[in-house]
């Protein structure tokens, strides 16, 4: 092999573990579109690295050398890339684990039409030096293996993620029968494996129920899980009398429920894409919902009817990008939105019409919320900032800065003193609402934060990160009060004795504060089948749940948890997985025998 085609390699390799860390970095990816949407998984990602990698090695031999043959490479992919655009229509691309969405429109296709353009001439040009005689999809071929195998090498990285804390594992976890697994683990990194994966059983055989004995938390329990959506929770909003709930999901529909008996009440349709954000009007009677599809729509509550679409002028949108957030001012009159086209909207609540866009940041809007007092808008974006607006003027007070990630989330307290913010960097930051000022930072979670919640009383902050786990903090101290099994988003209802957050494959969990005195109560006792134990979906993959297992083996094993239920809800999580991995064994039974 020539030197040049050595050279040619490295750009290929190079950009091949470019992708493998965005992969493993960014989590789950997708495209959304007029044509629906789309998973991206590892492998397309890592290949899409190689080809970047690839149009990079092109257009350094287009320069060495000046071949007028790459000029016309990417001119075919420019007018190739703007042809896909013409019949596909508008995309986006929406990585929801890191709180990014923005949109693709024709320049960017074209652009991207271009790289593959200079892809196709850089593998031509290595084929020409190194002598090999291969066509380039021959090639594509036979980097497609290598990219599988890196594939099964970042699964194995990221299901040993749970174990790189720097503690004694054999210790830890030396009574929790995990072997097995430990062995499995490794076994990862020398050969791929076969793995089944694991859709709701059709058989007969009837799934175990689980009971603990004792409630996960120590003064907040698990009371009911609420199924009805057929995709994850992405929003919830609780009306000002506590007895209504609003959630809205990946399966583009809003849902009501009766808060206090768990009962599904109705079904606002009609977006055309995923849900990202609601919110309800300060005298109840009103929902504002923010889609992938670029709109905002209302409801009326009591009437359960559609009120009106918010339209940006002549536009049939309401935002260029994903709406993130909507919020409602306390008096009701406008409601501000957050977006991925990098603006904040107001608009005017009755009447749906835009009254000004704010313009600052650098990146998508994720957050946005009004002060209680009405007095200050508050933006948290994926540029890594907080803006705070007066809502008065609509000019910029502050840029608050310290967030080494995208800002996900952001909370007022009641007094409108002090704002809450979450981040990818797992951070939480508290701040001086009235003069920007930092005032402290709690740290505790081990993945990016996605929402944060203020109690009414003002004394308890929950928190939710990508990782599954919900943290209670004593918002005056800062201390970490407990953490339980579930998923963002988290509220408060109005009193402050109910937390509601998301579950897995759809489903939201209710959450009920408990007296000192009732703690060991048998009211208490929390059951479930296997997968609501482990906090999962029935359909999950195997290694994800075993990951679940790991992380809550990680969290109430007596070694490192001494409260005192530790040990009884150990021993329920183990039978649990117990029960998964009958029931794993018997579909690969089944799998088998076919």
């Amino acid at each position: 092999m020539t030197q040049n085609s050595k050279t040619g390699a490295a750009f290929i390799a190079g950009g091949t573990i470019a992708g493998a860390s965005v992969a493993v970095t960014v989590g789950g990816m997708g495209l959304a579109g007029g044509f629906g949407a789309v998973g991206i998984g590892t492998t397309p990602v890592v290949g899409a690295g190689a080809v970047a990698g690839a149009a990079a090695y092109g257009a350094f031999k287009a320069i060495a050398e000046g071949d007028a043959a790459a000029i016309a490479a990417m001119g075919i992919g420019a007018a190739g890339g703007a042809g896909v655009y013409s019949v596909v229509g508008g995309m986006g691309l929406v990585a929801p684990k890191v709180g990014l969405a923005f949109g693709i429109g024709a320049v960017p296709m074209a652009g991207i039409g271009v790289v593959v353009g200079l892809a196709a001439y850089g593998i031509a040009k290595l084929l020409d030096e190194s002598g090999i005689s291969e066509t380039p999809a021959q090639l594509f071929e036979r980097m497609e293996e290598k990219v599988l195998l890196m594939d099964a090498y970042s699964e194995a990285v990221m299901e040993l993620e749970v174990f790189l804390f720097g503690e004694d594992l054999n210790q830890k976890f030396a009574v929790l029968e995990i072997e097995d697994e430990l062995q499995a683990l490794k076994a990862e990194f020398k050969k791929k494996s076969e793995f089944v994966t694991l859709k709701p059983s059709t058989s007969n055989i009837e799934p175990e129920i689980i009971s603990l004995t004792t409630q996960l938390p120590e003064t907040w329990r698990c009371v009911g899980t609420l199924k009805g959506h057929l995709g994850a929770v992405n929003a919830i909003a609780i009306s000002p009398d506590g007895t209504t709930l609003i959630s809205g999901s990946d399966d583009r529909q809003v849902n009501l429920w009766n808060l206090k008996t768990g009962k599904w009440l109705y079904t606002f349709s009609g977006q055309a894409e995923a849900v990202l954000s609601v919110a309800i009007s300060p005298d109840g009677q009103q929902i504002a919902s923010g889609s992938v599809d670029c709109k905002i729509s209302s409801w009326q509550m009591d009437k359960r009817k559609f009120l009106h679409t918010f339209f940006y002028l002549n536009s049939p949108y309401s935002h260029n990008g994903f709406v993130n957030s909507v919020a409602y001012s306390t008096d009701g009159a406008i409601l501000a939105s957050g977006s991925a086209d990098k603006t904040i909207r107001i608009w005017g609540r009755y009447t749906g019409t835009i009254k000004c866009t704010l313009n600052g940041h650098s990146d998508a809007v994720l957050s946005v919320i009004i002060s209680p007092n009405s007095k200050i808008l508050a933006s948290g974006s994926a540029d890594q900032t907080i803006r705070l607006w007066d809502v008065k003027t609509w000019q910029q007070r502050y840029i608050l800065t310290g967030h080494l990630g995208a800002v996900n989330t952001l909370a007022i307290s009641l007094n409108s003193q002090t704002l809450i913010s979450g981040g990818t960097d797992a951070t939480i930051k508290l701040w001086n609402l009235q003069t920007g000022e930092l005032l402290s930072t709690l740290t505790g979670h081990s993945t990016a934060v996605f929402s944060v919640a203020i109690s009414s009383d003002g004394k308890t902050l929950a928190s939710s990160s990508r990782d599954g786990i919900i943290k209670l903090w004593n918002l005056h101290t800062g201390e970490l009060l407990q953490s339980l099994s579930g998923c963002n988003p988290v509220a408060f209802s109005p009193n402050g004795k109910t937390l509601v957050s998301g579950g897995n494959g759809g489903s939201i969990k209710i959450w009920s504060q408990m007296q000192s005195s009732d703690k060991y109560s048998l009211d208490s006792v929390l059951s479930g089948e296997w997968w609501e134990v482990l906090g999962v979906n029935q359909s999950y993959h195997p290694k994800d749940v075993r990951l679940a297992y790991l992380r809550l083996a990680r969290q109430y094993h007596p070694d490192v948890n001494s409260s005192a239920i530790a040990k009884a809800s150990m021993q329920s999580i183990n039978q649990a997985y117990k029960e998964f991995q009958k029931q794993l064994n018997f579909h690969k039974y089944l799998n088998f025998d076919k």
